[in-house]
């Protein structure tokens, strides 16, 4: 999990200068259930630090090293508290400090109920529109409120006049409502939202939703992926909150005298690193890792994925099983590599998944295997940047299907680490349930998960799709994903925070509303 520590840091000023964005990093403070850094014990060195990889984490790591701010996190390593000053703070990154990890200690009772519990037995099936998998529970509701009271006073104790305060997604929905009183005036409250909002009819099912809609409300800019997402909080908050005014138009929500922006802010990858790493790939990577786990055949599709029940898995292989059933001269010619991650294991419907999952696997190479061959190559190892990387650029097409998803980054990371020479690109078979179909549709291959005829059909037009076509659509892809880059993202959502201090009416995309 090592990444390098003086990485680039992203260019949030670059075109954006203009409107102040510099300011929105004096003295930021993060708060976050995920730390980007975990001390834990090993047998052999001591104590080691894990450093964050990548995607959101290693982002905002590399924006925190230019503010001497704060970012305050759930301390879940073992050796977390061995490392912290009296005021449970230490400087982070490891040989190069530069800003300050505020840990926050939680029980066993309250990671089983806050964060196993209502965060993702409650608050993530509910966003993702599968509220039958929902386990409402009234010890984990009433544990979420206090922990989100212990991260809003843990807050309160690091602002100082002209901090943004920076909220990460749905374990903290509470937090910004508790916060904003105890702050000094003027301070913007900031939160990102990194999952799908659900329709107002689903979000009824949450017995403690007017405190959710409550919670979220202290904040002065709330953030979703895609303007779906927009609209469906300003409806639920139109229906559940009598004493709020909407302005679709806006984009707004006045309640409580306060007024909160609600604006669409699609994420991005930091393509550009992707890229240089795909690229950089040493030379016989390709054929050592297919030696290393029996990938034959000319083709290769690739799926990389947590062990979670919305990432649509048993989906997909029912849908490349029904494939090799109707096209028998791809048996031997194209192998599947599914790399999964195991998630929340601790939950039972995770552990049902993983079972499902490999039980999945097992059948479609039980019916269609060889001695050389097997269909299916599934993998829950870990793989480094490079490795993962390189597996992106060397397959013919990705298969990023889930059932319903916030945004989806892995089709992102597909695209930025896909090659540039003609006649080698690979073709994306997207999802439309994912919030990236919003700007990657119209160049990949849209699939409706559940739809397994036609999502194999995709597949065989996918395998075998032209060159000049697949090199059009991955070019116009590619340019899509590197202009919208994580830089892009991180820029427009410190925009927003620079019109909330100058007063601005609109700010951010202002993506709300048809």
């Amino acid at each position: 999990m090592a990444t390098d520590p003086n990485g680039a840091v992203p260019n949030v000023e670059g075109p954006d200068a203009e409107t102040g964005v510099a300011g929105a990093l004096d003295d930021l403070v993060v708060v976050s259930n995920r730390e980007p850094y975990q001390h834990r014990y090993t047998e052999e060195a001591g104590v080691v630090v894990d450093t964050p990889v990548g995607g959101l984490t290693g982002g905002l790591d590399r924006v925190m090293r230019r503010t001497d701010g704060t970012w305050i996190a759930w301390g879940d390593s073992d050796a977390d508290p061995s490392v912290v000053n009296a005021a449970d703070c230490v400087r982070v990154p490891p040989g190069d400090p530069s800003y300050t990890l505020r840990r926050v200690w939680l029980g066993e009772d309250a990671v089983r109920e806050y964060y196993y519990g209502f965060s993702n037995q409650v608050l993530w099936p509910l966003c993702h529109g599968l509220h039958g998998k929902a386990e409402f529970d009234r010890a984990f509701w009433e544990r979420y409120r206090d922990v989100n009271a212990h991260f809003a006073e843990t807050v309160a104790e690091h602002v100082e006049p002209g901090s943004t305060v920076w909220f990460q997604d749905y374990h903290l929905a509470l937090a910004p409502r508790m916060v904003r009183q105890s702050l000094p005036a003027g301070t913007p409250l900031v939160q990102f939202w990194h999952i799908p909002w659900p329709e107002a009819d689903t979000f009824r099912a949450c017995p403690e939703g007017e405190a959710l809609l409550d919670g979220l409300l202290g904040t002065d800019v709330l953030g979703f992926h895609v303007p779906e997402y927009c609209r469906n909080f300003l409806d639920c908050v139109a229906r559940e909150l009598p004493g709020a005014t909407v302005d679709r138009d806006a984009g707004e929500v006045v309640y409580d005298g306060h007024r909160t922006r609600v604006r669409a802010f699609p994420m991005g990858v930091d393509a550009e690193r992707i890229g240089d790493v795909s690229a950089n790939t040493p030379d016989g990577f390709w054929e050592s890792f297919r030696r290393e786990h029996g990938v034959v055949g000319s083709t290769v599709a690739v799926g990389v994925d947590r062990l979670d029940y919305t990432k649509g898995i048993p989906e997909r292989l029912d849908a490349l099983e029904r494939f090799w059933e109707r096209n028998p001269e791809w048996r031997g010619e194209l192998t599947y590599v599914q790399k999964a991650t195991e998630s929340r294991s601790a939950i039972p419907a995770y552990q049902r998944l993983g079972t499902e999952v490999r039980d999945g696997v097992e059948r479609v190479n039980d019916r269609f295997g060889t001695d050389e061959w097997t269909p299916v190559v599934y993998l829950e190892e870990h793989l480094s940047d490079a490795d993962l990387y390189g597996l992106y650029r060397h397959s013919d097409l990705a298969l990023v299907t889930p059932v319903r998803d916030g945004m989806n980054l892995v089709a992102k990371e597909y695209v930025a680490a896909q090659p540039t020479t003609p006649g080698e690109a690979g073709v994306l078979l997207l999802s439309a349930l994912a919030g990236a179909d919003d700007d990657l549709g119209d160049d990949a291959l849209t699939v409706h998960p559940s739809d397994t005829d036609g999502f194999a059909d995709a597949i065989g037009e996918a395998v075998s799709m032209p060159d000049h076509d697949r090199d059009r659509r991955m070019c116009r892809l590619r340019s899509t994903v590197r202009t919208n880059d994580l830089d892009a993202w991180m820029g427009d959502v410190f925009a927003a925070v620079e019109g909330v201090r100058d007063g601005v009416g609109s700010v951010g995309t202002g993506d709300t509303a048809d």
